[in-house]
């Protein structure tokens, strides 16, 4: 069941998605080779925990604040004191926040030190599909649309779109209804986007194939052949007139 927000409940989600672009705005740029994912996560951690919020993740029982997906890691890399990060890297932080009761979420991906040009461009594609399915996002279009402009920019720089995973709603909890696919092949249902959707677009883009697998761990999703993914997601607010982006690092 779709939940459509008040505009109390609106602005309680806003101040939880600030807090979050706080903390990446902090902590994104600590992010150098040499670090452990669970140095990230404790950067994270330490912030949220400090502004009097908790980690979202930690009702979902994962064992972090932050899922730390390096390089070939699409989402839900586990945070591990053995996991380096080194210079080339490709590292995506998902954080989501618990601010009294309401939930942000969000994901950047770092581009540590020396990238490969061609794992630059992807994730700049993978922005790119980020703004064009933030731009669908808008009272009276359909969550398709979301997919099928995002799956659009992807398919023109000839890269591979995550189809077992995808955006949601949010806010209230951390996956709520609807699913936001980022391709129409997976979209299983298509409801008219409404004012008061509060949703989280959540480009995950590949350089090789679309498919991927789940390691032993049960967590970490990773590419099928290897490849680098990016990982780009922002938490919206649906209103009449216009779609607020709420976990902007510009707010």
């Amino acid at each position: 069941m779709i939940r459509l927000k008040n505009e109390k409940q609106i602005d309680g989600i806003r101040k939880s998605c600030h807090l979050l672009a706080d903390m990446f705005k902090v902590v994104l740029p600590k992010i150098k080779a040499g670090m452990s994912t669970k140095d990230v996560d404790d950067l994270c951690k330490h912030f949220i925990i400090s502004h009097g919020g908790k980690p979202a993740w930690y009702r979902e029982n994962f064992n972090g604040a932050a899922c730390v997906s390096v390089n070939e890691e699409v989402i839900h890399g586990i945070p591990s004191k053995k996991k380096i990060i080194h210079d080339g890297d490709l590292v995506s932080v998902d954080v989501g926040i618990d601010l009294n009761g309401f939930i942000s979420d969000s994901s950047h991906t770092v581009l540590v030190g020396n990238v490969k040009p061609e794992h630059k461009r992807l994730d700049d594609v993978t922005l790119q599909c980020l703004q064009a399915g933030i731009a669908a996002c808008k009272a009276g279009n359909r969550i398709g649309d979301i997919a099928h402009a995002v799956q659009e920019v992807a398919e023109r720089a000839g890269y591979g779109i995550v189809y077992e995973y995808c955006g949601h709603g949010v806010g209230l909890d951390v996956h709520e209804d609807p699913s936001i696919p980022n391709t129409l092949d997976a979209l299983d249902s298509n409801p008219r986007i409404q004012a008061g959707m509060v949703l989280a677009i959540e480009p995950m883009i590949n350089l090789g194939t679309a498919d991927v697998k789940v390691l032993k761990d049960g967590w970490t999703v990773v590419t099928a052949d290897g490849l680098p993914s990016a990982h780009e997601e922002h938490t919206v607010a649906v209103f009449r007139d216009h779609t607020e982006i709420l976990t902007a690092l510009d707010y």
